[in-house]
């Protein structure tokens, strides 16, 4: 994280117009390379592959994550989507590797109708994808990340319960109780010990400040267990879930805000966050 200093563009702020200090997440987004798309058909259990159809130009990137067979001709994959019935087509990509030897992979769903989604698949196949050709500044994006796994926590620490007193016989951490053993068994909504994060976690409507060059947002001998920036830098207001160097997915809003304004950013701390 940094902090940037923006004008606030917000007509219901008591600060609209003044030049003020945000706190920023700066996301490292390098343009991932679509290797195939997959198609879905819906059924009572729900979503059904149907076929997966794979460009014939691969890097060699992907070798590291996945082994790909020979792949046949595009007009040939194709031909098992005739007369199929399907639902959905999700793109195939693979990010690719900078601070990581081994790339992510992960599939992108396309909005719009069934047809319209085969014929957007079919005109990135093979190609490169970046941030700024899906979304833009002043949009605001759902975020998706994994937590920072913490291993075994007690109740204390995992649900916040009061410590006993220096009276209580051997459960000064535990949850309270009438001093009985009924019921005989402890339900699911009593806190308990167990594993504290390495979680799933989402949050909704976050702001996109600015979508700048590597150049702009790395500090003087880059971030904190990071380094420097690989791809597009994309500054999220606030903070976002996750991790260093864990993978973040954005998508657009589930359920946009009805006010929306623009962002206006004039310039980023660059400041060296170790001293250099």
């Amino acid at each position: 994280m940094t902090h940037a200093m923006v004008i606030d563009t917000n007509a219901n702020s008591k600060t609209k117009g003044q030049v003020i200090s945000r706190a920023v997440t700066v996301l490292d987004c390098p343009p991932v390379f679509v290797f195939g798309f997959k198609a879905y058909s819906n059924t009572p259990q729900g979503l059904k592959p149907v076929c997966d159809v794979l460009s014939e130009k691969q890097n060699k990137e992907l070798e590291r994550k996945m082994t790909i067979k020979k792949v046949k001709p595009l007009d040939e994959q194709l031909k098992r989507l005739d007369g199929q019935k399907f639902a959905k087509v999700r793109l195939l990509v693979h990010m690719k590797p900078g601070f990581k030897k081994r790339p992510e992979v992960f599939e992108l769903a396309i909005g719009g109708a069934p047809e319209k989604q085969l014929e957007y698949a079919k005109s990135v196949l093979g190609k490169e994808l970046k941030f700024s050709d899906v979304m833009k500044e002043g949009d605001f994006t759902d975020v998706f990340a994994i937590t920072s796994g913490q291993g075994f926590e007690g109740p204390v620490r995992r649900f916040g319960i009061r410590i006993h007193g220096h009276k209580a016989q051997q459960m000064a951490r535990k949850v309270g109780g009438k001093g009985t053993t009924e019921p005989g068994k402890v339900r699911s909504t009593v806190p308990q010990g167990g594993q504290h994060g390495w979680q799933s976690r989402m949050e909704f409507n976050k702001k996109i400040m600015k979508i700048a060059k590597a150049d702009d947002v790395t500090p003087a001998g880059g971030f904190l267990r990071y380094g420097k920036v690989y791809g597009d830098a994309v500054l999220i207001d606030g903070s976002v879930p996750g991790t260093t160097k864990r993978l973040i997915r954005l998508r657009s809003p589930m359920r946009p805000p009805k006010s929306k304004y623009p962002s206006d950013v004039k310039s980023i701390s660059k400041e060296s966050k170790q001293g250099a």
